[in-house]
């Protein structure tokens, strides 16, 4: 058996995005490392849950979205019901997720380059440019490549600027004890909101069905999910850990990761600027390229066989359309952190319904034959389940007053 990278390095690429690095910020400069707990969890949910999705893509030879069709049968209502659900599940955050990656990518070029060097509008055109070749191109192994590098330009960056605070590993290890300290419900709900998004499951079924070709690959897609989703949780418990670092009570105004670039620069040198700065470019970049990407995979596993329209045509109109609007969100000067924020949280509450149909659909022998779950593979799924359909409860009750 090879190692091969591949699906799983899309996935990293697709949830380390401005988003991740801004929660992650914003979680080191409120709570310091009291919230890395929710990141591990995060991080060893999604790789439970993105293993499935990849098993059902490469035995199945299905993505997410046709499974939970096929799995409505002759029920219109069931059927349609489905459907629905996917499209909430793709509508619920990836053009606001689209703006923010965006948004955050040009944050990153300008805290490198600095304010005067092009507007900001400038430097979202070009995001937008790069994006749109890439897309419409569309060949998946250019694209694969293309973000593995840019997921090992994040993680080197990263660690460096990890490295150049000087964190206290003791403390970064206490924060693994589960806990959340007050005011901080949000926050680990959009951390783990951050990490484990619903449509990578869509995307990540679509893109092993196409890399590898049966059920002798599978090995090789589980272990490309394992390395590849623990590499980015590493990256994104370090960007939390830096923040914590550097800035947790002092006092200091910080946003987003463009602020905490700049903050941090009379701290770790002017190094740390220009290492934050590419990383969330990189960051931009990567995620800007994979929330068209997997919106586009699921819309066209909805469109009939027996369409004139191929799922190609498909997929890049879709794609375009999600990059489009959100670069008018991103040019329209909407404040970008409460739309991601909002974003994620509503993709923690939705997480348990795309998990349960998920498990569900792992469970049907009809498509995964002696490759269904195992009573461990259901038992992890469900608690990870279980874990976010709670977290999302108490959030809906203290939204309503119900519970402090």
């Amino acid at each position: 058996m090879k190692l091969t990278i591949g699906p799983g390095a899309l996935v990293a690429a697709a949830f380390i995005g401005p988003g991740t690095v801004t929660a992650c910020t914003l979680a080191g400069v409120n709570f310091g490392h009291n919230l890395v707990w929710a990141l591990a969890f995060a991080t060893v949910a999604t790789i439970i849950l993105q293993s499935m999705a990849a098993r059902l893509g490469v035995v199945a030879r299905l993505g997410l979205g046709e499974a939970v069709i096929a799995g409505a049968g002759n029920n219109a209502f069931a059927r349609w019901a489905s459907i629905l659900l996917i499209m909430a599940a793709l509508a619920v955050g990836n053009s606001a997720y689209e703006a923010g990656n965006l948004g955050g990518g040009a944050l990153g070029l300008e805290a490198v380059a600095g304010d005067e060097f092009l507007s900001r509008r400038i430097w979202l055109l070009i995001l937008a440019g790069v994006a749109a070749v890439l897309l419409v191109i569309g060949k998946y192994r250019l694209i694969e490549r293309f973000l593995i590098c840019l997921v090992l330009l994040m993680a080197i960056v990263f660690i460096a600027a990890f490295i150049m605070v000087g964190p206290d590993f003791g403390v970064l290890f206490s924060g693994l004890v589960p806990g959340i300290p007050s005011g901080g419900l949000f926050t680990a709900m959009a951390l783990i909101g951050t990490t484990i998004v619903p449509y990578n499951l869509f995307l990540h079924a679509a893109t092993a069905r196409d890399r590898w070709r049966s059920a002798e690959d599978l090995e090789e897609a589980v272990i490309d999910t394992r390395l590849s989703v623990g590499l980015g949780g590493l990256v994104s418990i370090l960007i939390l850990s830096t923040a914590a670092t550097a800035l947790f009570g002092k006092g200091i105004d910080v946003n987003n990761a463009g602020d905490m670039a700049l903050a941090i620069e009379p701290l770790a040198g002017p190094a740390s600027r220009y290492m934050l700065g590419i990383g969330l470019f990189a960051a931009g970049l990567t995620s800007a390229i994979t929330a068209p990407m997997a919106t586009a995979y699921a819309v066209s596993e909805l469109i009939p066989n027996e369409t004139k329209l191929s799922k190609k045509t498909v997929q890049t109109a879709v794609a375009l359309i999600v990059l489009a609007i959100g670069l008018g969100i991103a040019l329209s000067g909407q404040r970008l952190v409460e739309v991601i924020f909002i974003a994620q949280m509503a993709n923690g509450l939705l997480l348990p319904i795309i998990a349960g149909f998920l498990l569900v659909t792992m469970n049907r022998t009809s498509l995964l034959g002696e490759h269904t779950n195992t009573g461990l593979q259901n038992a992890l799924g469900g608690l990870v389940t279980l874990v976010s359909f709670g977290l999302g409860i108490r959030i809906i009750l203290r939204a309503l007053q119900i519970w402090p």
